[in-house]
């Protein structure tokens, strides 16, 4: 299997701690050097490995903010 090349590009927020020390992050992410897109997903505290997470593109994150902004959350 080809290794995975990534590299957090900015940390934008922390949406919550397990009690094992993982955090579930909000991060803008370069996949393999490729341009940075939103990524939601747990990292463990040394963010050496990672959970199973969701990428979003700059448009894909706008119309989630506009979704949510119009919800009753």
């Amino acid at each position: 299997m080809a290794e995975l090349k990534y590299e957090i590009t900015e940390k934008l927020g922390v949406l919550s701690e397990s009690a094992n020390g993982w955090t579930k992050e909000l991060n803008l992410v370069s996949w393999n050097d490729r341009e940075p897109v939103y990524d939601i997903r747990t990292w463990s505290p040394d963010h050496e490995r990672m959970g199973k997470g969701i990428t979003l593109a700059r448009d894909e994150m706008k119309e989630l903010k506009d979704l949510l902004d119009k919800s009753d959350i």
